[in-house]
């Protein structure tokens, strides 16, 4: 499970109430994460030492599936709605003046397909930067690249000045050797030849280069002036990057999952997007495929799902009604009302912030913990049964443990998917 560190002063004004230890561990548990440190003491005493020392921080451990809680503005975002100190936020997208027509597009070259096929823009417009909220913008995009888009393997994160840069923009694949640009932290150009072997030097870059370092051609994005943006899933250029001045982010994202395409490109947006002057407003961009089809994106769809009472409380052992059922869903950040023609029924908006949600399980386990894992009743099964090894697990027991005996490694491979709601090119 990831480990997001944050600011504990910053968490308490954006809370609203400083919490005690306990206070806080309580909130969390309820709310189904957990305190993992504390660094308070640390930095107290290393401040009587006379020490350097950085601000006190809570180390809050969250589940591997809620990327929305991978930086402080989720994590404090979503314990708001829980504690009823505000609503559900609802992201929505903001044409610029003049409508459509003025869209920022990005054209997607054919070659493309032979490294890394899709490929996603958003824009925050009017975006206002302080030392933390930027440099957790980074940090997220970090935790993002370690955990969904395994190491960048699938997907790859750029963000970038958009002042700096003139629209429209071109997702293109060239052979390395054709590709030179002013690299991030760097003052030379270089071609993509010589930076991969520069990087071979740079541990924090180097476990990337196989991504694309054997591929006959690399993914590059530039803009109209050909002005280099990004060589994903390696590096950002120089010239295009955010700064604490930065007023308006041009985020472009790059994959080989559709999916996870969608779910990164909603999280980084939606996420900041509360420091826009318009909070949870995000500009659109759209993408033009080789074969012609067009889309826009970031999709902040809300996925439409159903809720039934009857099936929630079979499954916590609880009473509830369709209105009561709406109101611990909203707590977790869903829309929820009830349907007037079924009393046991109740409509569910599935934000873009939360791509965990896949089923009616899921809103079950949401009410849940809304509800209270602590307050639910305490009830013996109506059955009592011996368990017992179906005989067919008793042989796969005796064949792994031979097959590993001979060397083998078992394998669990990933098999819950989500359809993404993004067609294909």
């Amino acid at each position: 499970m990831p480990t997001v560190a944050v600011d504990k002063e910053d968490l308490w004004d954006r809370l609203g109430h400083k919490y005690s230890p306990e206070e806080f561990d309580r909130l969390l548990f309820e709310f189904g994460l957990e305190l993992d440190e504390d660094t308070t003491e640390e930095v107290e005493a290393a401040r009587k030492q006379g020490l350097p020392a950085e601000r006190p921080q809570l180390k809050i451990e969250v589940p591997a599936n809620r990327y929305d809680l991978l930086c402080i503005e989720g994590i404090a975002r979503a314990l708001r709605v829980f504690l009823g100190k505000e609503k559900p936020p609802l992201y929505k997208l903001v044409y610029p003046p003049g409508g459509e027509k003025n869209i920022i597009t990005a054209t997607v070259a054919p070659e493309t397909k032979q490294i890394r096929p899709f490929f996603a823009c958003a824009v925050l417009r009017n975006i206002k930067f302080t030392e933390r909220s930027y440099a957790s913008f980074i940090d997220l995009q970090d935790k993002l690249h370690q955990n969904i888009c395994r190491r960048r393997q699938f997907v790859a994160i750029g963000t970038h000045d958009l002042d700096t840069l003139k629209p429209p923009f071109s997702y293109e694949a060239r052979p390395p050797k054709d590709i030179k640009f002013v690299p991030l932290s760097k003052t030379e150009a270089y071609t993509a030849e010589e930076l991969m072997n520069i990087y071979e030097r740079e541990k924090h870059l180097a476990r990337y280069l196989h991504i694309i370092k054997d591929s006959p051609v690399y993914p590059i994005i530039y803009d109209q002036n050909r002005t280099v943006l990004s060589m994903p899933p390696i590096i950002n250029s120089e010239h295009s990057k955010i700064t604490l001045n930065t007023r308006n982010v041009f985020i472009d994202v790059t994959a080989t999952d559709l999916t996870k395409l969608g779910v990164v490109v909603n999280i980084v947006a939606t996420m900041f997007s509360e420091y826009c002057k318009e909070p949870y407003t995000i500009e659109p961009c759209k993408m033009i495929y080789p074969d012609g089809t067009e889309r826009i994106t970031p999709d902040l769809s809300y996925i439409p799902m159903t809720a039934h009472p009857s099936y929630v409380n079979s499954c916590t052992g609880l009473n509830l009604n369709a209105p009561e059922l709406a109101v611990l869903l909203e707590k977790m950040t869903l829309i929820a009302k009830e349907d007037t023609s079924d009393f046991d029924t109740v409509s569910v908006e599935i934000p873009p912030t939360r791509p965990d949600i896949m089923h009616e399980c899921d809103i079950m386990e949401d009410a849940a913990i809304a509800y209270g894992f602590n307050n639910l009743p305490d009830t013996f099964p109506p059955t009592s049964t011996v368990a017992q090894p179906l005989e067919l697990s008793k042989l796969s027991d005796i064949i792994r443990r031979e097959w590993a005996l001979a060397g083998f490694v078992e394998v669990l491979p990933l098999i819950l998917v989500r359809i993404s709601s993004y067609p294909k090119p």
